[in-house]
């Protein structure tokens, strides 16, 4: 009896183990390829020019998240016209998992002494009719005042706060399947909130619109990259 309870045992670990197995992600998959995110982005798009910017609040770089951002990229873009001054903050990581993850804005500028005055999901229209969603937020930390507009993309998806962000890791790591992912982050100083988020809404579609149309689903996924496409841009 004792034998047999044994096999069963047995039977049961080897089970479990080859089901583990068979959940592990094993393949990548990545939007960006062998690309870079410095290269696909341009430095001068129609009524901005851009140059590289090391001032900024960014990512933490150290420790473990070292082992998350294969790239960071940081530029502020002056309006031509107005004279506006955007930062703009790629962070691309090729492994996503519940361990590496995309850290959020709103994490990182409260570690920097930011207080987030709001936070709100929202969206920006792009050409051709596509609604990119966005979170919008207004940090304040003495009398600087950083109104931001980003998203993030996992995968294909673009979640707009942490829980979608982890149910997407685990539904596409039940898939098999490791995904890269970016953070793209644009922001003013400005103590109007309204009027440098309508400024941030022309530069996004612009921005996009720059890029090379089979770049742009690593920045926005592989759906609206294709509308934007279709409609000529």
């Amino acid at each position: 009896m004792s034998t047999r309870r044994n096999l069963l045992i047995a039977g049961a670990c080897f089970g479990a183990g080859a089901l583990a197995y068979g959940l592990k992600p094993r393949k990548r998959l990545s939007l960006l390829g062998s690309a870079k995110m410095e290269a696909i982005v341009p430095v001068t798009i129609p009524g901005w020019s851009a140059e590289i910017s090391e001032g900024m609040v960014k990512p933490k770089t150290e420790g473990l998240a070292a082992e998350l951002y294969d790239e960071v990229v940081q530029r502020t873009y002056k309006g031509d016209a107005d004279g506006a001054d955007v930062m703009l903050l790629i962070a691309y990581g090729g492994l996503q998992s519940d361990l590496l993850q995309i850290h959020r804005p709103e994490v990182c500028y409260p570690a920097l002494g930011f207080a987030i005055r709001s936070k709100k999901a929202s969206t920006v229209q792009l050409p051709g009719g596509a609604a990119l969603p966005v979170v919008r937020l207004v940090a304040v930390a003495g009398d600087r005042q950083e109104n931001v507009v980003y998203w993030t993309r996992v995968g294909e998806a673009l979640p707009t706060n942490n829980t979608d962000q982890r149910e997407i890791l685990l539904r596409t790591s039940f898939k098999g399947l490791i995904p890269d992912g970016v953070l793209v982050r644009s922001s003013i100083v400005h103590d109007d909130a309204d009027e440098a988020f309508a400024v941030l809404d022309r530069f996004i579609p612009t921005m996009l619109s720059a890029v090379a149309a089979d770049s742009r689903r690593a920045l926005i996924g592989t759906n609206p990259a294709k509308v934007m496409r279709l409609a000529g841009v």
